[in-house]
């Protein structure tokens, strides 16, 4: 999941130099972040700094990012004229330096850590549709799930050119050098299963298509998303990514053939290491050594996370192996 953050050092150094906006439209400097984590705590892969929302910023609503609000867009759409005059997107063309960052990120592994694989990602159709639509982050999604039931058709015309956007990043991605890449469907679990089935699940599978065009697999994340796992799986992607909210082994017995990602829960990594090693080996057991598991978080690294405890879990996960 998400690995270079303020819990490291080296990345709080260059982000008292720089924004987040500037990292991400920086190749080298992107590149320099994605390998932080590679080089300070042994990961087995490298996970492409960017910003699901990147992606709104060729769409004209404003983006931007207040320290302690998180991310702002300034035009919201609210109606469905709003949805009618979003411009057309050419991912490779409108959000190039993405690409560029994956090449700058390949170019650098290969000196720097050699036979590293990358992973690039983007958010999915209907987590950039709540952002968009609410202006921010949300607790409840109302303003998201009211437009949804009362501009069904605006609605669907909405996360159809999300999802071409996305699916053409992904795509560009790819063609640019990364390995794999990942759908982020990070408030999805919002949702009822009908409500996934008929306004959303559409849209994923044709994100999901793109991507793999491009001829590289595909991780599906969502979170919260206990309810919605055989729905994720039509909707397509190669690895399913699940939360902490349900046992890994549960997980995959309803996800069938697919590979499965997760899912230590983030705050664990503040436990004391007795206990942190506990839910480590908890999972691992879970799995049992089947093939095509990747142990990774069930979500985004938290801020303050002692890094000791990252390396450990590292360590720990190499040693099972």
């Amino acid at each position: 999941m998400r690995q270079a953050g303020r819990y490291l050092a080296e990345y709080r150094a260059v982000r008292a130099k720089h924004s987040i906006l500037e990292i991400c439209h920086t190749p080298e400097l992107a590149a320099e972040v994605t390998l932080q984590p590679v080089e300070h705590l042994g990961v087995d892969a490298a996970i492409l700094f960017a910003d699901i929302l990147l992606p709104v910023e060729p769409l004209g609503l404003g983006l931007s990012f207040s320290e302690g609000a998180g991310p702002l867009i300034e035009r919201p759409i609210r109606a469905p004229e709003d949805v009618a005059a979003l411009p057309d997107v050419d991912p490779p063309r409108d959000l190039g330096f993405v690409v560029e960052a994956v090449a700058a990120c390949k170019h650098a592994l290969a000196q720097r850590a050699p036979g590293t694989p990358l992973i690039g990602f983007a958010g999915a159709p209907f987590t950039l549709a709540s952002y968009v639509i609410e202006g921010g982050s949300s607790r409840n999604f109302t303003l998201t799930k009211r437009f949804m039931y009362q501009h069904p058709e605006a609605w669907h015309e909405l996360l159809r050119r999300l999802a071409d956007l996305v699916g053409g990043l992904l795509g560009a991605q790819a063609r640019a050098g990364a390995d794999v890449v990942q759908l982020f469907d990070s408030w999805v679990g919002c949702l009822a299963p009908e409500d996934y089935r008929r306004f959303v699940l559409p849209h994923s599978r044709r994100a999901i298509e793109l991507a793999q065009a491009a001829g590289v697999p595909v991780i599906h994340f969502g979170t919260d998303t206990a309810t919605l796992l055989e729905l994720l799986v039509e909707a397509g992607g190669e690895v399913m990514g699940v939360d902490w909210r349900i046992p890994i082994d549960q997980a995959w017995a309803r996800t069938g053939d697919r590979a499965v990602q997760g899912n230590l829960d983030p705050a664990a990594l503040f436990a004391p290491r007795p206990e942190l090693e506990t839910r480590v080996r908890d999972i691992l057991q879970r799995v049992g050594g089947r093939p095509g598991f990747i142990f990774n978080l069930g979500h985004g690294i938290l801020p303050g996370t002692p890094v000791d405890n990252v390396r450990a879990v590292v360590d720990l996960v190499h040693a099972f192996a």
